[in-house]
């Protein structure tokens, strides 16, 4: 690969080529049904060889199409388990890595924004990329100043790229929706076109990573990289050693995994309430495990990386989201009712049954039922086959629920930190992080009774 593609015939071509590729094998399937194989087995075969085209072509363009890759990798949990190998394998090539761009377009960029003397501002700059994402790959180096830095630089035509892409994705999502079960496709895409000018911009980028390294300096769980320098197409930041996420997923211990699988619960609740921003891009590649936790250095820590996405959530998460699960989980059919139909999430010209909500919704809620939960893939699995089957009850109502735009990012973000816990198989104590940052989760007021004598 030596550069971002940027012609956008060249690009159209690759993406307009796989729902082409998808129904020839459509058909490749159904005269291997004719000719007596199993359904199953054409179906597992005919499912592995399109995952393996699909995201084969979006690692190879990067821009919007990895960036959509990379959304729909932290949802491999919800595939059926006896595909879900060769799924996983091409899923996760996503996570971490992606064909770098050749370092000569790498220079330019930095001596066109760092200025013809970059090369003084540090000690060392290693050309080959550390690792390489979406719209930028990420070099290591020495500072001016001896601090060991990640130099994260902007593909050249990456917002163009970003948007061909999507577009022309949006164009067939529904031959992709059966890839991922019980997932609309189509809104996943939008919501990151709508996006795609905050993460082209470094500056928005820096001030979001600065805001959270500030918070969370000293934080015995969580690490995040300071911000060193920062211009168009570059961003500068400390760097951190760790292992990706995405190892361990593939190879962490039961100890590593449970404890990632804890403090990305911890980030994503406490993150809002601490810093007013909720970092909205959760798929393995962004966070690494980190020796030297509370408890030495046999214990872990969490680093978090890219903070190009982020929701400005300046009071925190909605309390609604604390109040309605509190209410829910306290069987409360028709005040969790009023509340939903209260915020858009029943319209106006829609009438359901609060009972048939509240079944709709407890075993969405189930981890927060319980002092731990042990997210797995079939529990994921499923969820999604339960929302997913059109002779489900829950596929129904799911149907007539709406998601308001205000609530779209937090939901991707729920929606796809769950989705790591499950590929992690955590055994997480998420309603005690709940209670900790959850706003209207506990509920306010005065305490009465003998709780009042003995906090008194």
């Amino acid at each position: 690969m030596s550069d971002l593609p940027r012609k956008a015939v060249t690009r159209t071509a690759k993406l307009a080529a796989l729902p082409l590729g998808i129904a020839g094998r459509a058909t490749w399937g159904f005269g291997k049904r004719i000719v007596g194989e199993s359904a199953e087995l054409v179906g597992r075969e005919l499912q592995q060889r399109t995952a393996e085209q699909l995201f084969k072509v979006l690692g190879e363009l990067k821009g919007g199409a990895m960036k959509f890759g990379q959304a729909l990798s932290v949802f491999e949990s919800a595939l059926p388990e006896e595909v879900a190998g060769p799924y996983r394998a091409a899923l996760t090539k996503l996570q971490e890595a992606a064909p770098p761009m050749p370092t000569r377009t790498v220079h330019a960029v930095l001596e066109e924004r760092l200025g013809e003397g970059w090369h003084e501002l540090f000690l060392e700059f290693e050309d080959k990329p550390a690792a390489a994402a979406s719209i930028g790959q990420v070099h290591r180096g020495v500072w001016h100043d001896g601090r060991e830095v990640a130099v994260k630089v902007q593909y050249p035509g990456a917002g163009e790229a970003l948007l061909s892409d999507l577009n022309q994705l949006s164009r067939f999502s529904r031959l992709l929706g059966p890839l991922i079960p019980g997932m609309d496709i189509k809104p996943l895409i939008a919501e990151l076109k709508d996006r795609v000018s905050e993460e082209l911009d470094y500056g928005l980028e820096a001030q979001a990573q600065q805001a959270h390294a500030e918070e969370f300096t000293d934080d015995p769980d969580v690490v995040v990289p300071q911000v060193v320098h920062q211009s168009d197409q570059v961003l500068v930041t400390e760097w951190i050693d760790g292992i990706p996420l995405s190892e361990i997923i593939s190879d962490g211990t039961l100890e590593q995994r449970d404890r990632a699988g804890q403090l990305l619960a911890r980030f994503l609740f406490s993150g809002p309430a601490r810093t007013g921003l909720l970092h909205a891009d959760p798929h393995p590649g962004n966070f690494r495990l980190l020796p030297g936790g509370p408890e030495g250095e046999d214990d872990w820590r969490l680093g978090v990386l890219d903070f190009g996405t982020v929701d400005r959530l300046p009071g925190g998460l909605p309390a609604t989201i604390g109040e309605s699960l509190r209410m829910t989980l306290d069987g409360e059919a028709e005040a969790v009712y009023q509340l939903l139909c209260a915020e858009g999430f029943v319209k106006e010209t829609i009438e359901l049954d609060p009972d048939a909500v509240m079944d709709y919704l407890l075993p969405i809620i189930e981890p927060a039922q319980v002092e731990e939960f042990t997210f797995t893939r079939g529990w994921m699995r499923s969820q999604a086959a339960r929302v997913a089957d059109p002779r489900s009850p829950a596929y129904q109502l799911g149907k007539q629920l709406n998601l308001p735009p205000s609530y779209l990012l937090i939901h991707r973000v729920t929606l796809s930190t769950i989705g790591v816990l499950c590929q992690l198989g955590a055994t997480v104590r998420l309603r005690e992080e709940l209670e900790e940052w959850l706003p209207g989760f506990v509920p306010e007021g005065p305490v009465d009774g003998e709780e009042a004598v003995a906090e008194a």
